[in-house]
């Protein structure tokens, strides 16, 4: 018997919306929860997370809201489910970030030199963010969304962005000859921006 070719589909993500009463948390932890490894259904709103050292905590269907993380360490810290609203990201290493069931959300981000190299994260959304100079190289971006971005010297090699949609966003190059970009969907002004190699003059 002939195995079937066709591959299980990736399962959508769905942004976290649901949040019990007591895990709304503004700003600080309370004592209770200092030192806690594992957060599940939590919503961070207006902490300040510079330079902090979150290594190896568990996130899972958790919200950040209006949260700065400018050098927060990420080693090995589980990002499970998680979206970000409004957050500074600037700079974050989210490939150090545990691979196992890693999906993330964007919406209204910083996410200027954050580094993505490697991760897997297809159906990835990234809504009004500003991603110049952001690290995709070796990434898995199928079927991501960058809905009006900004992707100023984004770097993109060898990276998976089969079925992505770029149509609203801005400033993209990328080379066509290094990354796989089967029904990836572009507006006709990227046109230069993915010939750019070429020299080609269009008007």
């Amino acid at each position: 018997m002939r195995p079937s070719s066709s591959r299980k589909a990736v399962k959508l993500l769905t942004k976290p919306a649901f949040f019990p009463p007591e895990n709304l948390l503004d700003r600080a932890l309370p004592a209770s929860l200092v030192g806690q490894q594992e957060f599940e259904q939590y919503r961070f709103s207006y902490f300040d997370f510079t330079r902090a050292d979150i290594s190896g905590r568990r996130f899972t269907e958790c919200l950040f809201e209006n949260c700065n993380f400018a050098g927060t360490s990420l080693s090995h810290v589980a990002l499970q489910n998680v979206a970000f609203d409004g957050c500074k990201l600037l700079g974050l290493p989210f490939h150090a970030c545990r691979d196992l069931l890693f999906g993330v959300h964007f919406n209204q981000c910083q996410l200027d030199y954050a580094s993505f190299q490697g991760k897997v994260m297809p159906n990835t959304r990234f809504v009004n963010c500003s991603l110049r100079a952001a690290d995709f190289t070796q990434t898995d971006l199928s079927n991501a969304v960058f809905q009006e971005c900004g992707l100023l010297d984004a770097v993109f090699s060898a990276t998976k962005l089969n079925g992505a949609d770029f149509v609203t966003a801005r400033d993209v190059r990328l080379d066509p000859e290094l990354n796989q970009l089967r029904q990836a969907r572009f507006a006709l002004h990227s046109l230069p921006g993915l010939l750019f190699k070429y020299e080609l003059v269009i008007q």
